[in-house]
């Protein structure tokens, strides 16, 4: 037996049949086939829960610390909490274990609570109850116990609880219409169809005497693909087989409207189903700023070992003469002398190691979370974020992420609901080259004041009448508009007429509905389809009546729709609308080049344009049209190619009739907030499931594309024509091309000679590009690069017809490019899910279609125009406040220990601590802590003002910039700097000793009684002082709370160390402290040496700013010095104002 078999049977033992065989068999109902008709073949299904929570009651724990200890930090803290715990250390093991307990007990409660909420989202979903069809009554049940093969009865406004193959329905054409917005983001209505031959099964007696299995392939996530067929077994012996398509699937999450109720049939549950299979697994984002913490940590962490060794190699060197090694007053017990002295060398290695480690401090993370914690409030506090409309502001689902949102290089939108309103509006129609303007027409609403409609140009004259009430007649007869009886929807009732008509349009497509409606404003009503016939109200308020023989549906590839209808008078007419593209060639009459001009006028203004014409059939025609459909959809294989065919044929030698122009109304703003998302430098890409054409005048108007783009369309029509190999590559030659021999000034975009690209893919040519090759070093190989390279240069890009899973895909090609840049999507629906949880910051919009986008994002926000503020202000601000916070408390305490580390140089490497245990505990809980806390929750280097009007300030923090390397060892050289002018400062002030008349040593400059304590006191002093002051000088935005801790927190230290010095405290063992710092404080040149230590070690910094703003400034500071000079100024005026005004009195 070979290794593969081997594989086969080792996958279908361990993984079940389902997951190896290429369908699946399910018995409608779990009835058997009658005995000699097929195998009964068993299967195991999963039941219909849906789980997107992480954790579960048993594993919470042991995942979440093995998470939690992933970070580096936290495992160094362990580590060395464990070593304090096994030997005896110069500190104790409380000084490490108690904040490491904090922090991982602080972020265990907070992931804890957030999957808490995912657990009762998925019990609302799971525990929802269903109506299921059992032995001819309708039994109701929860979801979660829904089976494959379960008959459901679903009724209007209500949700498909997971996959369903349709079988009958209230309607008697066994027709259903749903929405798939939590989907697709289509909140149009579409159009599905039952069997044929199960659409008379009604009542649920009926259909519980359905006999029939469906074959249908394994479940696969693509929502535009099923095939399967059902055998339905009748009296006969041979069943009838029927194909099934995706237009008999109902997906889960899908809405059923303007339907009474549906049967259906289950075939996917649970994870299986479509909606499940797109969703992305929710996984732990780190920003740039904790992976560049680690990075420092690790360095750090160098540092540190590279001391204790230092340290513990100079001990032995030093304890080399017997007298230093064992002096008479620290004899050595015998065990001590027994020990081997590779396990003495080990064990002062880890306890300095122990006495170094606060050079790493755990209060950072500490100090972080909280940061983080609290300035996420900013964001729930923001006015301007708030949507009146809703009555809510935006929601802060993890503040993990808060720094990443000013850190962004690449911004995956949807588009209908986040960049749109998704309310079409009929701008304009043109008939043979006149114009047409209906007033205000938006979704069966009238506006106020709209009386009629603007004729721009001059009456079509009594000869054009007619082509022109053929064209109205046209657009109220080519659609699948259904009329629904009016009904209250978001507080809004909607209708056709005020007053007159009491239902409104629904369709499959919105801009159907807006051309609909348009119609009626220009005196021409559709009123119904009923009995096949469509009814339409013409100007005269006549009714008129056409018999509807066939639709041709839209298709992406054709780009245009037909119907076939007969008058009252049996004349026959094929009326076709479409893309100017797809129609144009096929006119053979009408005034073309002025209908042509009118289009490109409305497409350069953005408008999505629609062509119309139409030909007159004869009853022969029309008998050899019917011959070529029936054939075309009766077959079962290739049956879209030949449908395909069919339809070249009969949509030919058309005479062109006009041309109309829709607005798809984009959300307030929000062209706008993509201008200022390009000027500061991010690239904004639009992944929808919509239609090419509608998506790319979307990206017209919003201003994603502008009228000088080259618009790079790399689809399924151009790879048909082309190879996808030929066509990547020329889309590769021409951006090169052109960039290849761009001067710097022209990519830095200080040309305007630079031709500007957009490019246009759609989701089957993007599966292409993306699929793994078999011949390893093919030109399929380099697929992936080549779209990448053709990306890089495209200012724009827009992906249409993409699949939810796929939108995902996209975002993680991006993130794993050489670049590796910050990526955040944003989108509004259960379809946008997952490429929001796969990006860096994924935001979610509270719309129209429901809350998953919200419920899943790291941030949700109202309207698409907060990214703005969300990335250029609070983004901006969190990022420079914590790039500060992180680099500050590496200085800080690298100032705090390298004194350390140079006392051992003259304590005989003993391990002696420098500073009393208290200010070993303290400086980063309490002495240095609520400054920079304070500092990271507070600091404005730059008005909120000028951030918003200003979107190029982005740039200057751009790609870490604040925790480059280069940033890094500067503030670590400047922390060694202080460091040495401290601890060497305050040891040249004690040079010169004498001993007193009670023996003890005196500095004879200064007065001062010389000891361990008093000089640790004095560099601590000196240290706590200019640490705090450094802070001071690095803060813009002073308040009353700033001054009140910064200088508040150098008072507590000096209050503290006279209390802690100037009591005899009954629980301590020790009094070493006893009157030390007010014997220090005693002497005048300690001050004057605190006073100028300080001044030297604050110098440098100062000298190098002034300096960098001089000569190097960047554009954040010219904005600076430019407001310090305005301010200045305006104080000048304002003085002089006032004198002037004493002198006069």
């Amino acid at each position: 037996m070979d290794l593969s078999s081997i594989r086969k049977l080792i996958t279908r033992y361990c993984t079940g049949e389902e997951s190896w065989v290429d369908s699946r068999t399910v018995y409608i109902g779990h009835k058997e086939p009658p005995p000699g008709t097929e195998a009964y073949i068993p299967q195991r299904f999963p039941d219909n829960r849906i789980v997107s929570s992480k954790y579960t009651f048993w594993n919470f724990i042991p995942k979440n610390l093995f998470e939690q200890f992933r970070r580096i930090a936290n495992f160094y803290f362990l580590i060395i909490f464990l070593v304090q715990l096994i030997i005896d250390t110069p500190t104790s093991p409380t000084t490490s274990g108690l904040p490491l307990f904090f922090v991982i007990t602080v972020t265990a409660i907070k992931q804890g609570y957030e999957d808490w909420i995912r657990h009762k989202a998925d019990n609302a979903i799971n525990q929802c109850p269903v109506h299921v069809i059992q032995h001819g009554k309708v039994v109701r049940k929860q979801s979660q116990k829904l089976r494959v093969g379960d008959i459901v009865q679903v009724k209007e406004n209500e949700t498909f609880p997971c996959d369903l193959i349709l079988l009958s329905t209230s309607r008697e054409d066994g027709t259903c219409f749903v929405t798939t917005a939590s989907l697709d983001g289509e909140s149009s209505h579409k159009t599905y169809y039952a069997v044929q031959d199960t659409k008379a099964f009604n009542t649920a007696e009926e259909v519980d005497t359905l006999h029939a299995t469906i074959e249908c392939e394994q479940p696969q996530p693509d929502l535009y693909k099923f095939v399967g067929r059902i055998n339905i077994y009748l009296d006969r012996d041979e069943p009838i087989a029927r194909p099934l398509g995706s237009e008999n699937l109902l997906l889960r999450g899908a809405t059923l409207k303007n339907t009474e109720y549906i049967h259906a049939v289950a075939i996917y549950t649970g994870m299986e189903t479509k909606m499940a299979l797109n969703y992305q697994s929710k996984s732990q984002k780190r920003s740039a700023v904790e992976k560049s913490m680690n990075a420092y940590l690790i360095v750090y962490l160098c540092i540190l070992i590279s001391k204790a060794l230092i340290n513990t190699v100079l001990k032995y060197a030093w304890q080399a003469n017997p007298n230093r090694d064992e002096p008479w007053y620290n004899q050595k017990t015998e065990t001590e002398r027994q020990r081997h002295v590779l396990i003495r060398a080990f064990t002062d290695f880890l306890a300095f190691m122990v006495l170094f480690n606060y050079i790493i401090p755990v209060s950072m993370y500490v100090t972080v979370e909280m940061q983080k914690f609290l300035g996420s409030y900013f964001i729930l506090w923001d006015d301007d974020m708030f949507d009146e409309e809703l009555g809510e502001g935006p929601l802060v689902n993890t503040s993990d992420l808060n720094e990443e949102l000013g850190q962004v290089e690449y911004v995956f939108t949807d588009k209908t609901g986040t960049l749109t309103e998704n309310n079409m509006e009929l701008r304009e129609c043109c008939v043979d080259g006149h114009v047409y303007v209906p007033h205000a027409v938006c979704n069966g609403q009238i506006l106020p004041g709209a009386a009629g409609m603007d004729m721009i140009d001059s009456s079509p004259g009594v000869d054009g009448k007619e082509r022109e009430e053929l064209f109205f007649r046209a657009l109220c007869l080519c659609h699948t508009v259904q009329v629904k009886e009016e009904e209250t929807v978001d507080g809004i009732k909607r209708g056709i007429h005020q007053g007159k008509s009491t239902s409104f349009y629904i369709s499959s497509s919105p801009d159907e509905v807006a051309l609909v409606e348009g119609m009626n404003r220009l005196g021409f009503t559709y009123l119904r389809l009923k009995d096949s016939h469509m009814e339409i109200l013409n100007r005269e308020d006549e009714m008129e009546r056409f018999e509807l023989l066939e639709v041709l549906n839209f298709d992406s590839v054709r780009r245009r729709m037909s119907v076939i209808v007969r008058s009252s008078s049996g004349e026959y007419y094929l009326f076709c609308k479409g893309a100017d593209s797809s129609i144009f060639p096929r006119v053979v009459s009408g005034k073309v080049e002025q209908v042509r001009a009118r289009v490109e006028h409305n497409a350069v203004e953005g408008l999505r344009t629609l062509c119309v014409a139409y030909k007159k059939l004869t009853h022969e025609e029309y008998e050899e049209t019917c011959r070529l459909l029936n054939s075309a959809k009766l077959a079962l294989h290739e049956r879209d190619k030949k449908l395909a065919e069919a339809y070249d044929v009969i949509e030919k030698d058309f005479i062109l009739l006009g041309a109309t122009a829709v607005e798809d109304r984009l959300q307030d703003k929000a062209a706008d907030t993509i201008e200022s998302l390009h000027k500061a430098g991010m690239k904004v890409w639009v992944l929808t499931g919509d239609k090419m054409e509608t998506a790319a005048a979307t990206c017209y108007a919003s201003r994603l594309f502008h009228r000088n783009t080259q618009i790079l369309e790399l689809t399924t029509k151009r790879t048909e024509e082309q190879s996808l190999h030929d066509v990547l590559f020329d889309l590769s030659r021409t951006v090169l091309r052109q960039h290849g021999s761009m001067t710097r000034d022209t990519f830095s975009g200080l040309s305007g000679d630079c031709q500007d690209y957009g490019l246009i893919i759609d989701g089957a040519t993007l599966s292409a590009v993306l699929k793994p090759t078999q011949e390893g070093t093919s030109n399929g190989g380099n697929y992936k690069e080549i779209f990448l390279e053709i990306c890089r240069n495209c200012s724009a890009v827009l992906c249409c017809r993409m699949a939810p899973l796929q939108k995902a895909q996209i975002v993680k090609l991006i993130k794993a490019s050489k670049e590796h840049p910050i990526t955040l999507a944003i989108g509004d629906g259960a379809n946008d899910v997952s490429m929001i949880l796969e990006a860096h910051v994924g935001i979610g919009i509270m719309g129209k279609e429901g809350r998953q986008a919200a419920r899943n994002s790291d941030y949700a926000i109202t309207k698409f125009k907060h990214l703005k503020k969300m990335l250029l202000v609070h983004g901006h601000y969190y990022y420079i406040r914590i790039a500060e916070l992180v680099q500050y408390f590496f200085y800080k305490n690298v100032c705090f220990i390298f004194p350390q580390f140079l006392y051992q140089f003259f304590c005989g490497f003993s391990q002696q601590p420098l500073y009393d245990t208290a200010y070993l505990t303290l400086y980063n809980i309490s002495f240095t802590s609520l400054p920079i806390l304070l500092y990271s929750l507070m600091e404005q280097h730059i008005n909120i003002d000028i951030l918003k009007r200003d979107p190029t300030l982005y740039r200057d923090i751009a790609k870490n910039s604040l925790l480059r390397w280069p940033t890094f060892i500067y503030w670590t050289f400047l922390g060694i700097f202080d460091a040495v002018v401290f601890f060497f400062g305050a040891f040249f002030l004690f040079d010169n000793t004498t001993f007193t008349s009670n023996g003890q040593l005196m500095a004879t400059n200064t007065q001062m009684m010389f000891g361990n304590w008093t000089f640790g006191t004095l560099v601590f002093t000196i240290l706590v002082f200019t640490v705090t002051l450094k802070l001071a000088l690095d803060t813009h935005y002073w308040t009353w709370i700033n001054h009140f801790v910064i200088w508040g927190s150098l008072l507590f230290y000096v209050i503290f160390s006279l209390l802690w010095g100037g009591i005899i405290w009954p629980f301590l063992n020790y009094q070493r402290m006893y009157y030390v710092f007010m014997q220090m404080l005693s002497s005048g040149p300690a001050w004057l040496s605190i006073i100028l230590l300080i001044i030297v070690s604050l110098l440098p910094d100062v000298v190098k700013k002034v300096l960098c703003r001089a000569l190097w400034p960047t554009t954040t500071e010219r904005i600076q010095t430019k407001r310090q000079c305005l301010t200045a100024e305006q104080s000048t005026i304002f003085m002089l104002s006032q004198t002037s005004s004493s002198v006069s009195f």
